[in-house]
């Protein structure tokens, strides 16, 4: 039996790779600093051993076939060293995905800076739903399957394709191995500034994929968006799609502001209609991304459409957490100043005159390095309320980016501080909506332990 020992293994990503490589009958192993739940929880309820003691020695014990390295490691690092000493076989996670899982799959690929996961997670609903069970690796949790990852019995194989880089040893995008025959291109703006210099940078990774799609293959994007524009324009060589709220090959026409019943066409020629638990317009555009690369491999419009009417999305986009006393809090998994604003927009959507309080955590490494304080206050402003938490790692002017908010904006340097102001602000019908691209503390589940403690009736969601 083939042995891989994955390092890093509790990511996400990683810890998807973990499951997909045993469901295939492959002897897994892993290794992680952070060996905690959910992942470490799943992956020990299969029976995957996780070692977080001295990673050399345990490599001289099992003498794995082949390490798969997470891109949190670096040179330096005393267990890379010891596996190029020992010249000892290794890749990254996306290339064994990519040669051992993948190279006789139908490869449905999600790429954007914005929607990945989401989209990932409509598009292998739909095939589900469709009979077609697919495989897939999302970088969350949908809340219709239960779990990151599935290898599926059909050829179809849904992954979330990300932009980042992809070891220490191989500084092309993660995207670059899946090679893709439906691909969804959902937008493009600058991020990741810890890894790209600019957003030429990210254009030109995002062509490295296009190189990659085959001629018989399907590139979906949104309409008149101008940098997939760009990059398309580098050069193309399959069918194209657009899709758009408004305009585009696939379109829809929202029913209400809040877009949870919207209108589907194609070429103009009305498919059905929308109806489901899912808030705002960039969900909207998502559902289309989506509902497209399922027709290409087959799957009838309006079939998709019906299936898109159970998803019931992922864990931590602007899901709700609980109610307390009238008060709803969300976690949402916010990392730039787009996604921040489109969230907003569509809570206020939902909830009207109702005050919405914004609670932020600056965590991505873009935000921590100040990229988006030119930006961050105007995405904001949608609030009544806005609270900010500024670690000990975030070195710029915060209070000073959020001046245009006025005596609305509030940043904390300490959790407790901020947590305990909260709970002094926060009044029935007020709608909570806390953002963070990590675990934020457990925030949510803290404000809603913290104001029933005041006496107030808590449902947890």
């Amino acid at each position: 039996m083939h042995h891989i020992h994955i390092l890093g293994i509790c990511g996400t990503f990683m810890g998807g790779i973990a499951q997909l490589a045993h469901e295939q009958g492959y002897q897994v192993s892993g290794s992680d600093q952070n060996v905690y739940p959910p992942m470490s929880t799943q992956l020990e309820e299969l029976g995957i051993p996780l070692n977080a003691g001295d990673e050399i020695e345990y490599l001289k014990k099992t003498k794995p076939d082949c390490v798969v390295i997470g891109n949190i490691f670096s040179r330096g690092n005393p267990v890379v060293e010891y596996i190029l000493n020992e010249n000892i076989p290794y890749q990254s996670g996306p290339e064994w995905l990519g040669t051992h899982l993948l190279k006789n799959r139908w490869v449905i690929g999600v790429a954007g800076t914005h929607g990945k996961t989401t989209t990932s997670s409509m598009i292998a609903w739909i095939l589900k739903e469709a009979n077609y069970d697919p495989g897939f690796l999302i970088g969350g949790v949908p809340l219709n399957f239960g779990v990151s990852a599935r290898m599926g019995k059909e050829k179809y194989f849904v992954v979330e394709a990300d932009e980042y880089d992809t070891a220490f040893f191989d500084k092309r995008a993660k995207f670059v191995h899946y090679k893709p025959t439906t691909c969804v291109i959902n937008n493009l703006e600058y991020d990741h500034a810890d890894i790209f210099d600019n957003l030429q940078a990210i254009i030109k990774q995002f062509h490295h994929l296009v190189r990659t799609i085959p001629s018989k293959g399907l590139i979906l994007f949104p309409n008149l968006d101008p940098n997939v524009e760009k990059v398309l324009g580098m050069g193309c060589w399959s069918a194209t799609q657009t899709f758009g709220v408004g305009s585009g090959c696939w379109q829809a026409e929202l029913l209400n502001p809040e877009g949870s019943s919207f209108a589907v066409s194609r070429l103009g020629v009305p498919l059905g209609t929308i109806q489901w638990g899912l808030l705002g317009k960039h969900n909207v555009h998502n559902a289309l991304a989506a509902i497209g690369a399922c027709a290409h491999v087959g799957v009838r419009p309006q079939t998709a459409m019906a299936a898109l009417g159970s998803f019931g999305s992922v864990k931590r986009r602007c899901e709700i957490k609980g109610h307390v006393n009238g008060v709803t809090v969300y976690d949402d998994f916010a990392h730039h100043p787009t996604a921040i604003q489109t969230t907003l927009e569509a809570v206020r959507a939902k909830v009207g005159k109702n005050r919405v309080i914004a609670v932020l955590d600056i965590r991505s490494n873009t935000f921590k390095m100040g990229v988006h304080q030119a930006t961050v206050a105007g995405s904001l402003k949608g609030a009544d309320k806005v609270f900010v938490f500024q670690s000990e790692e975030v070195k710029w002017d915060v209070l000073s980016s959020l001046k245009i908010l006025g005596n609305k904006a509030v940043v904390e340097t300490s959790l407790d501080k901020l947590l305990n102001q909260l709970t002094t602000v926060v009044q029935p019908e007020d709608h909570v909506v806390i953002m963070s691209n990590r675990n934020f503390y457990d925030l949510p589940n803290r404000l809603i332990t913290a104001l029933g403690e005041k006496g107030r009736d808590v449902v947890r969601v």
